[in-house]
């Protein structure tokens, strides 16, 4: 199904649709030392803004962090408790990154629904409430994500679109090149993540990772192909798609694939080859274009 006709179905599906019965869901959310506490502050209000609230949110503070997120955090457990939103703290003594911290979020969420929220990013006002009625029209879809809007410095300053496939069997195919979720997107069923292993320590790609083992696991997947977040980008992002390091994470999921039978030999050398080009031997300058250029739409 081409992405108008799969668009058409689910907002037939959806049109007149009233007195739905949503179930309670969480959010899981990470924090670091790192973050600034400005866009946490904005990402954490995205949430409590949302025209469908979750009932939890578990935030995961990775490690040590300044008095300034501190006061963030001080001030939204007020904000959460006037609004019936539990605020879950779990304090971690050292940073483990954000694969780990991840794992721990989704394992200490008290829902079977989980949205994924980033510290820096913004959610669209009903971005929740469009994922879930998807999921509770249709129990046999394990993920849901949808497509970013990248801005930088002031939200309505949009640069590009990162647009993802619709279909579980587009989504099944695009995997095998590329990463067909918008991690910051996602909303889940907390069920089909942990049979799938849950979230994994690997450098810039535990999401990508997790992915994978989904489709290994024939969950379901789905993407609503509208704008569910915005994301702030900029120089550092695309400093960070790229490097030896990277480079040997994405190598490690191309084996993965191969040795799993899920590529083959021709599209395991081609997706190596592109990515050594673009993450080893092209200055991060000439990447941030080349992303701008092929891997986003305009706005």
């Amino acid at each position: 199904m081409d992405k108008l006709a799969y668009r058409s179905a689910i907002l037939k599906q959806n049109k007149g649709v009233e007195n739905i019965i949503y179930p309670p869901f969480s959010v899981a959310m990470s924090v670091y030392a790192k973050d600034n506490e400005k866009w946490f502050d904005t990402a954490l209000n995205s949430i409590i803004e949302q025209t469908l609230k979750p009932n939890e949110i578990v935030l995961v503070i990775d490690g040590a962090i300044p008095q300034t997120i501190q006061d963030v955090i001080d001030k939204y457990l007020l904000i959460c408790s006037s609004k019936e939103i539990l605020l879950k703290i779990i304090q971690l003594s050292e940073n483990k990154g954000l694969g780990r911290a991840l794992s721990i979020a989704v394992d200490k969420c008290s829902n079977e629904i989980i949205a994924r929220m980033d510290s820096d990013d913004i959610s669209v006002k009903n971005r929740f409430e469009m994922q879930m009625r998807i999921l509770v029209q249709h129990e046999e879809i394990d993920i849901v994500g949808g497509d970013i809007a990248e801005f930088i410095g002031n939200v309505e300053n949009r640069v590009g679109r990162r647009s993802v496939p619709l279909s579980d069997k587009a989504i099944k195919k695009y995997v095998k090149k590329r990463c067909p979720f918008n991690h910051a997107t996602v909303m889940y069923r907390k069920k089909a993540v942990l049979k799938a292993g849950g979230y994994k320590d690997l450098f810039w790609n535990e999401d990508y990772y997790l992915w994978i083992r989904m489709t290994e696991k024939g969950c379901q997947m789905a993407n609503t192909g509208s704008v569910l977040v915005n994301v702030r980008v900029g120089a550092d992002m695309y400093k960070r798609r790229g490097g030896k390091k990277y480079f040997e994470s994405e190598l490690f999921l191309q084996n993965y694939m191969y040795k799993k039978q899920m590529i083959g030999t021709i599209t395991f050398v081609s997706n190596i080859v592109k990515r050594f080009i673009i993450q080893i031997l092209m200055p991060a300058c000439v990447r941030g274009w080349v992303f701008q250029k092929f891997a986003r739409s305009k706005i």
